[in-house]
């Protein structure tokens, strides 16, 4: 799989952060590093695990498709008893043509104990579009550097 640089996202260096140039540009970046996970985001379909070795599984499950956009769900399995948990509950938008993927919601009840600290810790504008989109790219780069990856059926 050949990754493409997220360096390659044109960026205005007159855009302040948190403005919109600069949210589009996360949300561009955003796209690229899920491409990374699962490389033909148009045929995602149900729900897909990676494993990799001393980590926790990561769970990605489609959500609602339409023509132009998929609504993703993104998290950590968990196996802290008999019920995984599933942390954190992210909800991603992914715009197809546009290539584009937006952060568009975060549980903010964590059920593992990490998560709540680092919940605890971050600014109270963390529900915020900016936040949250900075959270899912960060994550991303982190997932694709653990070794996850979705495979998707063959065609």
């Amino acid at each position: 799989m050949v990754m493409v640089p997220d360096q390659r996202c044109a960026s205005s260096w007159r855009a302040r952060p948190r403005s919109f140039v600069s949210l589009m540009t996360l949300y561009e970046s955003n796209f690229i590093r899920l491409g990374w996970l699962a490389p033909d985001l148009r045929r995602l379909r149900g729900s897909l695990t990676s494993s990799v070795a001393g980590g926790p599984a990561l769970e990605l499950a489609v959500l609602e498709q339409c023509r132009y956009t998929t609504t993703l769900g993104m998290s950590y399995l968990f196996a802290d008893g008999a019920v995984p948990m599933r942390d954190p509950a992210l909800e991603v938008r992914v715009y197809h043509d546009a290539r584009l993927a937006e952060a568009c919601g975060a549980g903010t009840d964590y059920a593992h104990p990490a998560l709540r600290r680092i919940a605890a810790a971050m600014p109270r504008d963390r529900g915020s579009r900016w936040s949250v989109n900075m959270l899912l790219n960060k994550w991303l780069e982190y997932c694709a550097g653990s070794g996850h990856r979705f495979a998707l059926p063959a065609a």
